[in-house]
């Protein structure tokens, strides 16, 4: 992983056409993200899931969605060219971009410096895959805002959330299944395991849609913005249970979604007769479905297993 520490210099929006925004705003338009990739010989690649916004407005608007002001330090993952970069960077404490790219790491802090020298001083990047990202250094994100890569959009996000309690907020923009699937509740055909990881940290929406073709180069769908604002974890009976058990209670009961959970967890109990009793002491029907259930009835299983003798 490699760190550069910031310098010490001091509803669907529509594309716009790039004549309003450029080095004067402080923005990148369509024209100059078209040249700034031309001049560095980039072009995306779907093996790092790139898609750069072209759209001013759209980089706007995420930004205001995502609440975050002067005190915060974000992390923005895939900054790519510096579309997003440059909305952020104004209007907080700091911001960590983490790219994997090397060409476009490598870039991203003149392209600040030459768009918007009075804020080149916030940024600070870090050269990696932010699926291995464990640590950045102080001070601590407090929100993540980002446009996430299709292909790593769920596990980036449970991952952070994870590894940076410190952060209080998430926007991100993901696929719009993604997003739906992310937001779904108890009970709706997209709720499933991404649905329920992602409520034992935060309370999740989808915020709005974002059409294809604010993106270079225009994927084959919509895109969802998603917030998730922190929250404590399920506590049963004033105790809170391990993470990691009660995620793989819900791995068990979505392995075969048609499955009643006295069947679906019966692997994981050891036997359907001892996933019967642990879920009639968690107060679960043995007879539901894994999608009926939220993360909190997921927690009260996770808990009885162990009241439960093997």
């Amino acid at each position: 992983m490699v760190v550069t520490e910031p310098s010490t210099n001091g509803s669907t929006d529509g594309p716009t056409d790039g004549s309003t925004d450029g080095p004067t705003t402080g923005l990148l338009g369509p024209v100059q993200i078209r040249e700034l990739a031309s001049r560095l010989g980039v072009r995306p690649t779907k093996q790092w899931g790139q898609n750069f916004v072209l759209d001013a407005n759209t980089v706007r608007r995420i930004v205001r969605l995502a609440g975050v002001g002067p005190d915060d330090v974000v992390v923005e993952v895939g900054p790519g060219l510096g579309s997003l970069t440059l909305a952020l960077l104004p209007e907080v404490r700091q911001v960590v971009a983490i790219e994997v790219d090397p060409a476009l790491a490598a870039a991203l802090p003149d392209t600040v410096a030459a768009t918007n020298p009075a804020v080149a001083h916030k940024l600070s990047l870090v050269q990696a895959d932010a699926l291995t990202v464990r640590s950045l250094p102080d001070p601590q994100p407090t929100a993540l805002v980002a446009n996430l890569p299709y292909n790593v959009s769920v596990p980036v996000v449970l991952s952070f959330l994870e590894a940076f309690p410190t952060l209080a907020r998430v926007l991100v923009m993901v696929q719009l299944e993604v997003a739906e699937r992310l937001a779904a509740g108890p009970g709706s055909k997209t709720f499933g395991v991404p649905s329920l990881k992602a409520a034992w940290y935060a309370d999740v929406r989808l915020v709005g849609t974002v059409g294809r073709t604010v993106f270079w180069p225009a994927p084959n769908v919509d895109s969802g913005l998603v917030e998730l604002v922190r929250r404590p974890a399920p506590v049963v009976e004033g105790d809170q249970p391990d993470r990691t058990d009660v995620f793989r209670v819900i791995d068990a009961a979505f392995l075969q979604r048609r499955k009643t959970l006295r069947a679906a967890l019966g692997g994981w109990a050891g036997s359907t007769a001892r996933s019967e009793a642990i879920l009639r002491a968690a107060g679960v029907d043995p007879q539901a479905r894994g999608e009926a259930l939220d993360i909190e009835a997921f927690t009260r299983i996770a808990v009885a297993a162990g009241t439960v003798p093997a």
